[in-house]
């Protein structure tokens, strides 16, 4: 994902449902509450003064109790729900200043949609609905249906072309829709409550088929969901909306560790975190580090910083660690300080991944007396995860102590 590329910008959004919206505008901007705008004037706000930045290649997700605009929202990106006022613009083009000719065209190559309810179309094959936006592109037939086949095989449907949504489950139908959706290769993928309507299993299952497809293509996803737990598993950042307004945009674990109000604490406070967050996001620096060769050296680091212990590198990555009694023990017995920092001197403990959920490594780091190292695929020390800082992530936010591990 990239930091700085922002592929959408939301400006000033404003959406008021009625038959004189732009009449009531004026009171909906000095702060006029939901309820009082509907008893004054028979008007609702849908969205009030949105403003967000979605980064190319992110999983954006939107998330609130019904009524809180979120759907609303997304029918923004690709118009399907005109403003009352705001602008909107996805890689540079204001899609809200857009005619309807070029709208038609936007919508064909900019931006995909995946439905609650599918939206297949009951009397085309599988093959056609997948290359049904292919074929309003003007896509060559040979082409379109090997691109259609092509997904079908990524969403794990190969051979499945000739049938019809109806014979499919309700999973099956998702996967087609994700797989029409994809087949245009458009830059911004919409998906609104799109797993919402499975069972939970299935449900899970077409998340884990979503992170998988986009740790390959890096799409731009706008997911829209009233699931907590499944904006914290798939979203690279989160916006909760109340009543129409923004609340707060954070990362997973902004969400659940920095609430930005009592809404958002509320909301999160019966979230398992042990689950929802992964060692990545709280994880810490690993600060006593050496690449000491010698028993000498080693004693050396670790009598300065005052540890007791400290992680060995070497221009390979990360070795294990060192205990400096062990070290002690061994000069006092037969071992000089000159000697070299052998293999028996050194603890390999397992090391955990960046991507593991902190539920999975929990015990392991409880018993451990010393952090657990935290190490990448090529083999780096990324950070540390210590009992004290997975017991800070159980606590009340006023319980919370400072923690140098």
């Amino acid at each position: 994902m990239s930091e700085n590329n922002v592929l959408i910008e939301v400006k000033d959004l404003y959406k008021v449902f009625g038959p004189t919206p732009e009449k009531v505008l004026p009171q909906v901007r000095e702060g006029i509450s939901k309820d009082q705008l509907f008893r004054e004037t028979g008007h609702t706000i849908g969205l009030k003064n949105i403003n967000m930045e979605i980064r190319e290649g992110e999983v954006f997700v939107i998330m609130g109790l019904s009524g809180s605009g979120k759907s609303t929202l997304i029918r923004h990106f690709n118009r399907l729900i005109e403003p009352t006022s705001g602008s909107l613009l996805i890689e540079g083009t204001d899609v809200l200043s857009l005619n309807a000719k070029t709208l038609q065209e936007f919508r064909r190559r900019h931006v995909s949609m995946v439905f609650q309810h599918f939206g297949l179309m009951p009397h085309m094959s599988v093959l056609d609905n997948v290359c049904f936006g292919l074929k309003a592109q003007g896509v060559d037939k040979n082409d379109r249906e090997a691109r259609g086949r092509q997904w079908l095989r990524d969403v794990g449907l190969e051979g499945y072309d000739t049938q019809y949504p109806v014979q499919l489950s309700g999973g099956q139908q998702q996967r087609v829709g994700l797989a029409r959706a994809l087949c245009t290769d458009a830059p911004v993928l919409l998906m609104d409550e799109a797993f919402s309507a499975l069972d939970p299993l299935i449900r899970s299952q077409m998340q884990d088929q979503m992170i998988e497809l986009q740790e390959k293509l890096h799409k731009t996803i706008v997911f829209i969901t009233h699931d907590l737990d499944e904006a914290l598993r798939i979203g690279d950042r989160i916006a909760i909306l109340k009543d129409g307004e923004v609340v707060q945009i954070g990362t997973p674990r902004e969400i659940l560790l920095e609430p930005a109000d009592d809404y958002v604490e509320s909301f999160v406070q019966d979230v398992n975190r042990a689950r929802a967050l992964t060692v990545e996001t709280v994880m810490k620096p690993a600060r006593d580090r050496i690449t000491a060769t010698t028993i000498g050296a080693a004693l050396e680091y670790m009598k300065k910083a005052s540890v007791d212990f400290a992680f060995v590198e070497s221009k390979e990555g990360y070795i294990g660690s060192v205990l400096k009694e062990e070290l002690e023990e061994a000069v006092a017995a037969d071992a000089k300080v000159s000697d070299p920092l052998v293999p028996e001197y050194i603890s390999s403990e397992a090391s955990v991944e960046e991507s593991a959920p902190i539920e999975s490594i929990l015990t392991e780091a409880l018993q451990s007396p010393h952090p657990l190292p935290v190490v990448d695929d090529t083999g780096n020390l990324e950070g540390v995860i210590s009992r004290n800082k997975l017991a800070q992530l159980f606590q009340a936010p006023d319980e919370e102590k400072p923690d140098r591990a």
